[in-house]
């Protein structure tokens, strides 16, 4: 199986983060403007929350493939702070020329680094290392989710 490539994984994570955004903005809303439930906050948060994270993972990886500066890396990160600003992020990466349609390392194999050696391995493995990844993320956010929420 070939994974999909860099620029279409950060695209669907990157509105994947957005939705989950609006989600709980509306849930937000609805439990502290309305007052009416809680609901919202309660499901839409985790999930938002799982997203964030995946989003960040991707972020870092597409970095590393592309050799992204460390500017343009900390961007990527940050983006996921303020509600919808991945999605301006994606575009401007992908216009850049910064997240292509395929995967640099899996191409022509040059791993420099220990973290693009890493994850050139983890290309010729993609299945395998998106349980992997898929693990890790949920190992995270329920360590985070038993510390409590980011805010009271």
């Amino acid at each position: 199986m070939t994974p999909p490539g860099p620029g279409r994984l950060l695209r669907v994570l990157a509105d994947a983060e957005a939705v989950t955004w609006s989600l709980l903005l509306i849930g937000m809303a609805l439990k502290y403007l309305t007052r009416t439930t809680d609901l919202g906050v309660s499901i839409a948060g985790p999930i938002h929350g799982f997203v964030f994270l995946a989003y960040c993972v991707v972020v870092v990886v597409v970095a590393v493939d592309q050799r992204w500066g460390a500017r343009t890396l900390v961007l990527g990160l940050f983006s996921a702070v303020p509600p919808f600003v991945t999605i301006p992020f994606e575009q401007s990466v992908r216009r850049r020329g910064l997240a292509p349609a395929e995967w640099r390392l899996r191409e022509d194999g040059v791993a420099r680094t220990l973290p693009e050696r890493a994850l050139h391995g983890v290309l010729r493995r993609p299945l395998v290392w998106a349980a992997v990844a898929l693990v890790a993320v949920t190992v995270v956010f329920v360590v985070l989710l038993r510390l409590g929420p980011p805010v009271g």
